[in-house]
């Protein structure tokens, strides 16, 4: 396909500005710069997907999300290139403008369908070919999405981390590293109560007593897509001091949980901290304040 799974993927040494941080190895891996809108974990989530679809002819891919969806995004992304028709199932009902996500999936070519919140939710997980559409389900959950974030874990080890951080929605990619890595793997949970994900795990055929884990659940600062001040200022420090840029759904609250535990003293020396950088860098449109 157009984009290599195998590609190496940029790992930048961060030197934090923390008490306790001198004495633990930390590295963003950059995998939002694979591509602009095909990025961070999505392409990875896509790939065995697309190459099922392919191997059984499908004539057009059908996905489910959000109005702020990276997922379609992605998928518009990746149906474009490889010129595949494609759907994205919204939730909800038609707003009278799009979001700027929407909107540019609707640039790629994608068909909108907006749904009720409840239909949605009865079909969000539809997988398979059905009278030549092919379904993936909403961020990928499935074993095909695990089996391609799994793959995540092949540009990162040489690093030989203790620690692996990343941002969790449908834990989808969570499960993939859980799958396969020789280390400890931290979720921060960006959705407020979201107290399944070992359920979720399980559903996703993940032996959770392969890798040690652990869930920071503190960390959504009210909800999905929800903000604060002290955020935008972290997220503006980034930016600033270290030249990466984060996105305010996913991996902002991710580096910012990490820098609090830092500073509450959670990490001890000689860890080696790898924090993946998922992309969804486009998300920050929306913000009032630009970041």
């Amino acid at each position: 396909m157009f984009l290599n799974i195998s590609q190496p993927v940029e790992c930048t040494p961060l030197a934090l500005n923390n008490e306790g941080a001198a004495d633990i190895d930390i590295w963003i891996a950059r995998f939002d710069l694979l591509h602009p809108e095909l990025s961070g974990n999505k392409w990875y989530k896509l790939y065995y997907f697309l190459k099922d679809a392919a191997e059984k002819n499908a004539t057009s891919i059908v996905t489910y999300g959000g109005a702020f969806s990276n997922h379609l995004l992605a998928t518009s992304a990746a149906c474009s290139a490889l010129r595949i028709p494609c759907k994205g199932i919204v939730r909800g009902e038609a707003p009278e403008t799009l979001s700027p996500i929407l909107n540019r999936c609707a640039e790629w070519g994608m068909d909108l369908e907006f749904v009720s919140r409840e239909s949605f939710n009865t079909i969000k997980h539809t997988f398979g070919l059905h009278s030549g559409e092919y379904h993936i389900p909403e961020g990928g959950f499935h074993l095909l999405g695990v089996q391609g974030a799994a793959r995540m874990w092949d540009a990162i080890q040489h690093l030989k981390p203790t620690h692996i951080i990343t941002a969790v929605g449908t834990a989808t990619t969570f499960a993939g590293l859980l799958s396969v890595a020789d280390a400890y793997v931290i979720a921060v949970p960006v959705i407020k109560n979201m107290t399944d994900i070992p359920e979720r795990l399980i559903q996703l055929n993940v032996d959770l007593n392969k890798t040690p884990f652990e869930i920071w659940s503190a960390y959504h600062l009210g909800g999905y897509a929800k903000t604060t001040p002290a955020l935008y200022e972290f997220m503006n420090t980034m930016l600033t001091i270290h030249q990466i840029p984060l996105d305010k759904v996913y991996t902002a609250k991710m580096m910012y949980a990490v820098q609090e535990r830092i500073q509450q003293g959670y990490f001890k020396k000689g860890h080696r901290l790898v924090c993946l950088h998922t992309g969804g860098l486009y998300g920050n449109l929306p913000l009032d304040r630009r970041v």
